[in-house]
């Protein structure tokens, strides 16, 4: 029988991706050395790409390389996660960016703030004339189509996002919807509670108000709605946190430590619907350096903003508080900002 140790670090490893803090839960169960083994068969079933910009990258002048890929990971770190209904590299890879999130972790390696950006928050988009893009602005999940996708639109993401907050990232990943999926049907399902009634654009599906499990399908249905909520596309962001969150929970909950065909199972179904650039740390080093991390950790927080109309097209503007954001984003000093901005944050 597990420890009560042993419990308890199954539900406090790293969480900022689903599958990572799954992998770790067998520290309960075969300790560190089979940890490193499981992990590395999913490090090596997952997608690498060049995702960042370089001007969205850290500076490193002057940082020997063999030195910096020694080195303990330590905070803070910036992440950018965007999930999208197709591959990055699929030939409609072109339409825009469905999710944009920045996950900040603190400098102690405790703390997760998610910063859901607005998909249609209008923004400057640098030029790229290599990818033949003058530049201009436009709603910011363009700038993945502008850069066509994969790992160039990416890069003319993050590159928009540091000339929108001034904050350098550490890695990157694009998340295929599919793989969420079957991650949470390997989960049994996820555990969200439905605060308005909606029915699904997508699907027809009613949501009706209460706390139910859902399954992979209905779950994601769920949280991408934004028509006929009362706060559009805030609640479609605070949603999308949720499911993190709740996905994390359950991965604590399922027992999924203990079932290494499931197990094997996630760790294929994410590996193969994922790309990720984690800035030349492996794998392996981010997601020990991580491990403190549990789903009570989480902090959501939406982007000071307000909608509004440009002729017929509707568009997102930064408010007078959304500076003080990013100034705080930049100082790894969220929480404080979360303290004095209460309104701007999303309980999940």
């Amino acid at each position: 029988m597990p420890s009560h140790r042993s419990d308890l670090l199954l539900r406090r490893w790293p969480l900022v991706i689903a599958a990572a803090a799954v992998l770790t839960f067998l520290l309960g169960v075969g300790g560190a050395a089979a940890v490193r083994l499981m992990i590395h068969r999913y490090d090596s079933s997952v997608t690498r790409g060049d995702l960042l910009s370089a001007v969205s990258r850290p500076d490193e002048t002057g940082v020997d390389p063999r030195v910096r890929f020694r080195q303990t990971v330590r905070g803070p770190l910036n992440f950018l996660l965007i999930g999208s209904d197709k591959r990055a590299w699929s030939p409609d890879a072109g339409e825009r960016s469905d999710t944009i999130i920045i996950a900040q972790v603190n400098q102690d390696l405790t703390k997760v703030s998610l910063i859901s950006i607005p998909r249609d928050l209008l923004v400057d988009i640098p030029a790229n004339r290599a990818l033949g893009f003058e530049g201009g602005s436009d709603k910011i999940n363009a700038a993945f189509s502008y850069g066509h996708g994969g790992d160039t639109g990416v890069q003319l993401l993050s590159a928009t996002l540091t000339r929108l907050t001034g904050v350098k990232f550490n890695g990157a990943a694009i998340i295929e919807f599919s793989g969420f999926r079957k991650v949470i049907d390997l989960l049994g399902g996820v555990d969200l509670c439905v605060d308005h009634a909606v029915q699904s654009i997508h699907t027809g599906k009613h949501f009706k108000v209460g706390c139910v499990r859902m399954n992979g399908a209905d779950a994601l249905d769920y949280s991408r709605q934004r028509y006929g909520l009362p706060d559009g596309d805030y609640d479609r962001q605070r949603h999308q946190q949720q499911l993190l969150k709740a996905i994390f929970q359950r991965a604590g909950d399922s027992g999924l430590a203990y079932n290494p065909l499931k197990l094997d199972q996630l760790i294929r179904a994410v590996g193969s619907t994922l790309t990720v650039d984690t800035g030349g740390v492996s794998l392996t080093d981010l997601m020990f350096g991580l491990r403190r991390l549990g789903p009570d950790d989480l902090t959501g927080i939406k982007v000071p903003s307000y909608p509004d109309m440009v002729g017929d097209v509707s568009y997102v503007f930064l408010s007078g508080e959304a500076p003080s954001l990013f100034t705080a984003l930049r100082a790894a000093d969220l929480p404080t900002w979360v303290t004095a901005h209460p309104k701007w944050v999303n309980p999940l």
